[in-house]
């Protein structure tokens, strides 16, 4: 048993170093799976690779591929049609130069909220802050902070609604929807985004008031001088730019709560066929459908400004690097979570506060993100181990399911933002910065914050705030 778990550990934190130094987890994933087995005492290798990492891997697609795939041809189609920049400049305008951090913010929360994918937005957003920063003698270290906070905390993962798949992998697990404890999710996401825009307010003035300008002396930027002239004859009118949004949004919400639930009685005998319940799916059906309805609307009103084809292979090839990363982590979770071994960690979690399955959920969930270096496969794993055994455990206690979503939600989107995570790495690419200039920044905004709100929500969730 002792080295058992000593492989579970061994496995886990060669993940995340292999990972760090930029070897693909389809590759890392089974293997360091099957080290774990090995490890074990147990010799069945081939046959947990196929039926138990395989299998699990393939329900992972049969069950988000759909959101994966519509969500990334959604932001490219957003990105290519140019609604994207429209909606960042009408914000940045709106707001004035003064309130360049405020704007940048709220120009990615809006449209990662809307569905358009976290790194689309850093694509569109960075030329438009990089000029804005420059404009103002804003430092420029502190523009991946302000898109972090705007594209993955509170819009990722607080905000009700949220079509992004940290808000949709917890449905199937708990039986509810992307609108899953509104209250506790507005709050969480009111109090990221307070104190998150705070702190980077209050950063600036500090590096102003040292001396320090856009760029420290030592540095050079074109960035900002080649913003596309003309750019904004090439967008779209702001209103048509935010129809796709508000289709996505309000749709989601009258299917997932009006629509689905009203022909419950009339789904159940189908859904019956295929093993599963109107609870399991209603979610995933509504951000579907939103999704679906909302890319043939901009294809409608932009077939002529875009190369239609082009634009959906470039959102569709995309999508599958991400679902597969995804899907290995699934998998390789599964494995884990079949050891003999693991029943001592899965002892040692639930032991952590057993009278509360909401802190042993945040527990899990983060660390398990971390590890990875990502939200939506730490949460998977987290879940797909431990899912069913919260949800039992919270019925038992009186406790809403609802707050289980918001809460494994909340926690996914804290310690995944650690330095190895991809999505940091690639923005601070996007911005030609390093950890070393912006990252304390960004994990302040990204990390520290949002585990702070985790503690909050658990606090709020226990006492019934739904």
């Amino acid at each position: 048993m002792i080295m058992g778990v000593f492989g579970i550990i061994l496995s886990l934190g060669l993940l995340m170093y292999l990972a760090y130094r930029g070897i693909t987890v389809l590759v890392l994933a089974p293997i360091l799976a099957l080290l774990a087995v090995l490890m074990s005492g147990e010799a069945s290798l081939l046959p947990t690779y196929t039926e138990v990492f395989m299998v699990n891997l393939a329900n992972y697609l049969k069950s988000y591929f759909p959101l994966f795939l519509l969500g990334a041809i959604f932001g490219k189609l957003m990105d290519e049609t140019g609604a994207a920049k429209a909606i960042a400049h009408a914000i940045v305008e709106k707001l004035g130069k003064n309130r360049s951090i405020l704007a940048i913010v709220l120009s990615c929360g809006i449209l990662t909220y809307g569905g358009v994918s976290l790194f689309v937005v850093a694509f569109a957003v960075y030329p438009l802050a990089a000029a804005l920063f420059k404009e103002t003698g804003m430092p420029k270290r502190l523009i991946p902070a302000c898109i972090a906070l705007g594209s993955f905390t509170f819009t990722m993962t607080a905000l009700p609604g949220t079509p992004q798949i940290q808000n949709a992998i917890p449905i199937p697990f708990f039986k509810t929807d992307a609108y899953a404890a509104p209250v506790l999710g507005l709050i969480a996401g009111i109090v990221m985004f307070s104190l998150g825009t705070l702190w980077i307010q209050q950063r600036a003035k500090k590096m102003i008031a040292a001396g320090e300008g856009y760029l420290p002396d030592y540095m050079t930027d074109e960035t900002a001088a080649t913003v596309e002239a003309g750019v904004e004859a090439k967008m779209p009118p702001l209103g048509l730019s935010l129809i796709p949004i508000g289709i996505v949004l309000l749709l989601n919400f009258w299917l997932s709560k009006v629509y689905f639930p009203g022909q419950t009685e009339a789904l159940t005998p189908i859904l019956e066929k295929f093993g599963t319940t109107p609870g399991k799916v209603i979610g995933i059906w509504s951000i579907i459908v939103s999704l679906v309805i909302s890319i043939i609307f901009i294809l409608v009103t932009n077939y002529k400004r875009i190369n239609v084809m082009e634009a959906v292979n470039k959102g569709a090839y995309g999508s599958m690097l991400a679902i597969l990363n995804t899907a290995s982590e699934v998998g390789y979770g599964n494995v884990i979570a079949g050891l003999a071994a693991f029943a001592a960690v899965k002892g040692a979690l639930l032991g952590i506060a057993p009278g509360n399955p909401l802190i042993s959920e945040a527990i899990s969930v983060n660390v398990l993100a971390g590890i990875t270096g990502s939200a939506s496969g730490g949460m998977s794993i987290a879940l797909g181990a431990l899912g069913e055994t919260y949800y039992n455990l919270a019925i038992a206690k009186g406790i809403n399911p609802q707050v289980l979503h918001r809460i494994a939600a909340l926690a996914c989107g804290g310690l995944d933002s650690l330095p190895h995570n991809g999505a940091v790495i690639t923005l601070l690419g996007i911005c030609g910065l390093n950890h070393k200039l912006s990252y304390a920044d960004v994990g302040m905004v990204s990390v520290v914050i949002p585990l702070a709100t985790t503690i909050v929500a658990v606090i709020l969730g226990t006492i019934g705030i739904v």
